[in-house]
């Protein structure tokens, strides 16, 4: 079977082709390159023997998706193309609603013409806003998100649900928690451009030297050390999941299916916990400063994943520490490519 993977270039997406290839897929990427470079592509060739076919173009371009389409017969798609910053998202909202829902909405409109089913979605917890109880399962209410970027998330699962529902496709959602790490082959990782936006690159960066201090937005929050808390899954075994959910649509005999499945670890991590963890597993410091609370971000977030074990049978089990360690060789990776 063939599957579009949209910004299979990028962190979450490139470490989900590799499982695909494994997995004995074939792949099609499309990514426009604006949070990822193209030597991720020789590297999923390297890592993994195999060559997908790639398009760098824009999915608000419709004409290169139908054309895309024609070309090729799709059995599926796994969609990462998003912008994905929460600050970001709190100064330039218009362009998060553009990017991320107009391309959605393309791809649904060329599956519906088509008849193509088996939709993957890259959903987020933030799609929960500030949960009540701890925690998090399928069935906790979705409150209104903290930033637009939360807010194109739960836009593009009800876009999903309605898509499923009124043309008999079966979808998946996955609502991940906090993505970490990278490949045990150090050669695919996150790659953020420009200051980082996401955690643990910016604590991987600080302890390399290219930022002077790591910025912890906020140290009063109501948590034991005053800072925020987080659920910190390791990437390979949230790529892991993804395979393993689009295994299950294909195999469902049901014509509609929307399933919804929360991917973390069950267990939260507080950023001052996460940056001690770095330290003690690569033996590195990481200077920090305290700043303002940043806007968007909630206080906790952690997942009960208890129904992804049961009806996918995956559960992430690599260690922080572990997970960390292969973020530091990655970093070491990119310094060897300068």
């Amino acid at each position: 079977m063939t599957i579009l993977v949209t910004g299979g270039l990028g962190y979450i997406g490139s470490h989900t082709v590799v499982e695909l290839l494994n997995n004995h897929f074939d792949v099609v990427i499309v990514d426009d390159l604006s949070n990822s470079e193209k030597f991720i592509l020789d590297n999923i060739e390297e890592v993994t023997g195999k060559s997908p076919v790639y398009y760098p173009f824009d999915l608000k371009r419709r004409e290169l998706l139908t054309q895309l389409l024609d070309a090729h017969k799709i059995d599926g798609c796994i969609n990462f193309a998003a912008f994905k910053a929460v600050g970001e998202s709190q100064v330039i909202p218009l362009d998060y609603y553009e990017n991320n829902l107009f391309s959605l909405i393309n791809i649904l409109q060329e599956f519906k013409t088509r008849n193509i089913s088996n939709f993957i979605f890259s959903s987020s917890c933030t799609v929960y806003g500030q949960a009540d109880e701890m925690p998090i399962d399928e069935n906790t209410p979705l409150k209104e998100a903290e930033s637009s970027y939360g807010k194109t998330k739960q836009m593009g699962e009800s876009i999903l649900k309605d898509f499923a529902t009124a043309y008999h496709k079966k979808v998946s959602l996955l609502r991940y928690f906090n993505p970490i790490g990278a490949h045990p082959s150090a050669k695919l990782g996150e790659l953020p451009i420009g200051v980082p936006n996401n955690l643990i690159p910016y604590v991987t960066q600080t302890a390399a030297g290219i930022r002077e201090k790591l910025s912890i937005w906020g140290d009063d929050y109501p948590t034991p050390d005053g800072t925020a808390i987080r659920d910190y899954i390791y990437v390979v075994d949230l790529a892991k999941a993804h395979v393993a959910a689009l295994k299950k649509l294909i195999n469902d005999p049901s014509e509609t299916v929307i399933d919804i499945f929360n991917l973390g670890t069950g267990k939260g991590s507080s950023v001052l916990e996460v940056v001690h963890a770095f330290e003690n597993a690569n033996q590195v410091s990481v200077p920090y400063q305290i700043c303002e609370r940043r806007a968007g971000d909630i206080t906790i977030a952690y997942a009960n994943a208890d129904k992804a074990e049961k009806e996918l049978g995956w559960k992430a089990d690599t260690s922080l520490e572990e997970a960390l360690r292969t973020t530091w060789e990655w970093q070491q990776y990119l310094e060897s490519r300068n």
